[in-house]
């Protein structure tokens, strides 16, 4: 049983502390456990050259092409059983250096509906495929996000995108707000012991694992955040992208949505195979722009119309 500790905060603060807690909990149950910390790694932002989907298409292992220490990283979530995420709160959601790794690894390259496809491409060409660790369904992951006020609303939706690609289980996710001094709060350290601890359980017996974190308003996400469409009785669930409605029943809010929705779901493998099939026909339409000559003039003219400011020397 191997659980990774992964900190995007400052060397020895909050998150790294919070993040060894848990650690040291799994290990007194029995876990091998190992402690990363984002801030030592080379790590650049995804380019959108989209050569992993091209890689799919073709029944390739889609790993990416950026060279840094992504690769590194990436083999150390997939080698291990469970992940436990230490993030700080920056501007209510996740911070930069999250979002760099959320927009690598939640990508095409991981996404179980790519990956499916991409499979039953390989079956044909003869290729390597996808990793088969990325369809693992005993995998889990928790998440811990620590903040200075409450301005937290939206990190944990943040969090939840990351484990809704691969579509591995979320067993903790907790937001602990006015925590500048949580390492002193006998209490929250307490909390992020036991977020430890639930990791091993659900490991231990993970037919049976389930969410341990805050049930949340989604009844099938348990996310808080939603999107609110023009027409003022739909509502999208910011994590699943459920459509429904949010009303007031018996003095608290509820999402409410039709059955059939759930097959739409973003966390789903027939939700993320609509997504597919989406992306094909939006990139076939480009494709088809791209040769024609109204498209091409236009390109020109924005391209010569004015270019990139750049440093002194650069």
């Amino acid at each position: 049983m191997k659980i990774i500790g992964i900190s995007g905060g400052g060397k020895n603060g909050n998150n790294d502390a919070m993040c060894r807690e848990a650690l040291k909990a799994a290990k007194e149950m029995g876990a091998e456990v190992e402690f990363i910390r984002l801030l030592d790694l080379d790590l650049k932002p995804c380019n959108g050259c989209v050569a992993c989907v091209g890689k799919i298409m073709q029944g390739k292992n889609p790993q990416c092409i950026i060279k840094d220490d992504f690769p590194w990283l990436d083999e150390k979530i997939l080698e291990a059983d469970g992940v436990i995420f230490a993030m700080p709160i920056f501007e209510k959601g996740a911070p930069a250096v999250f979002k760099i790794i959320q927009d690598r690894f939640a990508g095409p390259s991981h996404d179980r509906g790519m990956l499916t496809v991409c499979r039953m491409i390989s079956q044909k060409t003869g290729n390597e495929g996808p990793d088969a660790r990325l369809f693992r369904d005993d995998k889990f992951l928790s998440f811990m996000s620590i903040g200075g006020s409450d301005w937290a609303t939206r990190v944990s939706a943040d969090m939840r995108l990351f484990a809704l690609v691969p579509m591995w289980k979320t067993i903790d996710d907790k937001v602990f707000m006015w925590s500048k001094g949580i390492v002193t709060e006998d209490e929250k350290v307490q909390e992020c012991h036991q977020v430890g601890v639930n990791m091993v359980k659900a490991l231990k017996d993970p037919a049976n694992a389930k969410f341990m974190g805050d049930p949340g308003v989604c009844p099938h996400c348990n996310s808080r955040n939603f999107y609110l469409e023009n027409e003022a009785a739909k509502a999208v669930c910011e994590v699943c992208g459920i459509v429904g409605e949010i009303k007031v029943v018996d003095g608290k809010i509820k999402f409410e949505f039709p059955e059939e929705q759930l097959k739409h779901a973003h966390d789903t493998l027939s939700g993320k195979l609509i997504h597919v099939d989406d992306i094909k026909k939006n990139e076939g339409a480009l494709a088809e722009a791209k040769k024609s000559a109204k498209y091409a003039d236009r390109m020109a003219g924005y391209k010569t119309f004015l270019q990139a400011s750049l440093p002194a020397g650069r």
